[in-house]
């Protein structure tokens, strides 16, 4: 919710609408993410812009082929732009900087082999 409301309906009515068990996996901000709670749709945005949390629905009672559903674009931003706003992350990078820029290329890599599985996973 807040940074792609019509996203996030849709994932709902989908949910609701299984005649089964659904789940939701949703991101949530929390005061310990270090920053004020009334900016947390602009690090909504932030999280989707620069794939560390991409937006996708699978719905088995599609057909094969039109059950995943990657409702992200590709990332966008750096993913710093993201993981620099909160303090959680900060913090990493202010105590130690050499280990917070190796942790953050990780992060990248691993971003960008989770982006292409995503990519991948649209012919299912």
């Amino acid at each position: 919710m807040g940074a792609k409301d019509a996203q996030t309906l849709k994932a709902i009515r989908e949910a609701e609408a299984f005649d089964g068990v659904s789940i939701i996996i949703a991101y949530s901000h929390c005061i310990e993410h270090g920053y004020d709670m009334g900016d947390a749709a602009t690090h909504q945005k932030a999280a989707i812009e620069t794939g560390y949390w991409p937006l996708y629905r699978f719905n088995p009672r599609n057909a094969q082929g039109k059950r995943f559903k990657l409702d992200s674009k590709p990332p966008s931003r750096p993913l710093e732009d993201f993981m620099y706003l909160e303090g959680r992350f900060n913090r990493v990078a202010k105590q130690d900087p050499e280990r917070g820029k190796l942790l953050l290329d990780l992060a990248t890599q691993d971003l960008e082999k989770k982006w292409n599985q995503l990519e991948a996973a649209k012919s299912l």
